[in-house]
């Protein structure tokens, strides 16, 4: 296995990790806001292996058939992980309607990666899609966050983390739904193309067929 799976199957490894550390089971939980804190920093970490792999695999030359298989399934089950853990760990913020419409947004798009890929074409990432990690990194660790502080207080200066925490949130389902919509899209007129090759293809050959008995 070379080191960008590898790297992508150390971010598989943490998500067991991360729900241990949001369960009631967690060793270090009180006032001081430990739990909160790592599980924060674990989440930042598996986010940051997500670009890191793609990257060394090109770099590196390294993109098997086994990383393009392990990516995109990596980072679905750390999101689904994530949000079905914070539907339960702070459900202030994470209610089971927005867990369930970004779920099902990366199972739609996984669906339609499928599709294109039996049909012999590819969907790049858009900078919708990419805003949309970002976005959902922030919601993530500060929904986690949320569970322990309401706000940060450093002298003057206030960070109002639960309102941030719902606001990206709330940002994520938007950015997930335009994203989702914009890529359904793309997916439709790639698609139809490939339908109008197909049948011109057939077309072609019917007329070789039909036009080879009389050039005989």
């Amino acid at each position: 296995m070379n080191l960008p799976n590898s790297i992508t199957m150390s971010r598989i490894v943490m998500i067991p990790l991360f729900l241990w550390m949001l369960s009631p089971h967690f060793p270090w939980q009180g006032p001081e806001g430990t739990q909160e804190l790592l599980a924060s920093i674990l989440f930042i970490l598996a986010s940051m292996t997500d670009g890191f792999d793609g990257y060394l695999a090109r770099k590196r030359g390294q993109i098997t058939t086994m990383g393009m298989l392990l990516d995109p399934l990596a980072d679905k089950i750390m999101v689904t992980a994530a949000l079905i853990a914070l539907v339960a760990y702070n459900p202030v913020v994470v209610k089971v309607w927005i867990a369930v419409v970004i779920i099902g947004r990366e199972f739609l798009i996984s669906g339609l990666r499928s599709i294109a890929s039996s049909e012999g074409f590819t969907i790049q990432a858009s900078d919708l899609g990419k805003l949309k990690t970002v976005i959902q990194i922030v919601s993530v660790v500060s929904a986690i966050l949320a569970h322990r502080w309401y706000d940060w207080q450093f002298g003057y200066l206030v960070i109002p983390v639960q309102w941030i925490a719902v606001a990206a949130i709330y940002f994520t389902v938007l950015v997930s739904t335009i994203s989702a919509i914009d890529y359904f899209a793309g997916f439709w007129k790639q698609i139809d193309h490939a339908s109008i090759d197909r049948r011109k293809s057939f077309v072609l050959s019917r007329n070789k067929g039909a036009s080879s008995p009389s050039a005989n």
